[in-house]
């Protein structure tokens, strides 16, 4: 099933993001945290690619699974960043092959060893070139792509930011997923700019929940996301207690959910962490709004 037939119904979802391994010792470990949040039925699981596609041959084997065994819609990512055009048809073809209908385009983060590369001679250096390709390739895929309520950290300002994202869109996209946001007022404000700019594709916001005090830093990093100071109290208090920050961390991102909700949002998309735990009791949380 397309995702995009997915998000044009009106029923309140949840989808679920997950990774692979990053070795093959722990592939069984990482495949049953994955086969366990599939139990719950989300909307669709997506399947990241890891930095450089050091993780991609096991993206696939994820995806297919959780698709042919579960019955749950999947999502495949791919990145181009640094990599040939033969390289990408390749793994263009092995998705297809799989029988995976649709991909998360994304341009992916520079490896370490190519910061500060030229970039000039690369094939691919922005999605919006993946985009095309996936679009050249197969014209039946649904293609996603990822936007910034808080700016991407590479553009100069919003403005900016928005126009590259509506070629992206005009290039193939048919929905977004937001990145990782604290302050849903950020989002709001988001979507009123880029529906005046002419972007109309479904917008699923993405929630990461924070169930580990050490999270803080790293969401930052990767990010740039804006710590609302309820937040920052909340962490204060509970960080130093695994088990409180875990709690608080799941009613925080609940309610984050609900007021998406509310505010007309059908989707939602959880940073799930390959944590079955963490998406079993958001699905709790909201049985009955679901339901």
């Amino acid at each position: 099933m397309k995702i995009i037939d997915l998000l044009n119904s009106e029923k309140f979802s949840l989808s679920f993001e997950v990774f692979p391994p990053k070795t093959e010792s722990n592939y069984e470990s990482v495949k049953h945290a994955t086969e366990e949040i599939a139990k719950l039925s989300p909307s669709f699981m997506s399947v990241t690619y890891g930095a450089g596609g050091g993780t991609s041959r096991y993206t696939l084997d994820i995806a297919k699974n959780i698709k042919e065994r579960y019955g749950v819609p999947s999502l495949a990512h791919l990145t181009c960043v640094s990599s040939t055009r033969e390289t990408v048809r390749e793994r263009i073809n092995d998705i297809r092959s799989a029988g995976i209908q649709n991909v998360m385009a994304l341009r992916g983060d520079i490896p370490v060893e190519l910061e500060g590369a030229d970039r000039s001679t690369w094939d691919y250096k922005h999605a919006v070139e993946l985009v095309r390709e996936l679009r050249e390739c197969d014209g039946d895929l649904c293609i996603g792509g990822a936007c910034y309520p808080e700016i991407h950290p590479e553009s100069r300002n919003q403005r900016e930011d928005i126009r590259f994202l509506k070629e992206k869109v005009d290039a193939g996209c048919s929905f977004l997923t937001t990145q990782m946001f604290f302050d849903n007022n950020l989002l709001y404000n988001f979507l009123y700019k880029i529906r005046e700019a002419g972007i109309t594709v479904p917008i699923i916001p993405g929630v990461m929940p924070i169930t580990n005090g050490n999270q803080v830093e790293r969401a930052i990093k990767l990010s740039g996301s804006f710590m609302p100071q309820r937040f920052k109290t909340i962490v204060d208090r509970f960080g130093s207690d695994p088990a409180a920050m875990k709690q608080a961390g799941i009613a925080y991102a609940t309610d984050q959910i609900i007021d998406l909700f509310a505010n007309g949002i059908t989707n939602v998309h959880v940073y799930s962490m390959n944590k079955p735990d963490v998406a079993a009791a958001i699905l709790g949380n909201l049985s009955d709004i679901l339901r």
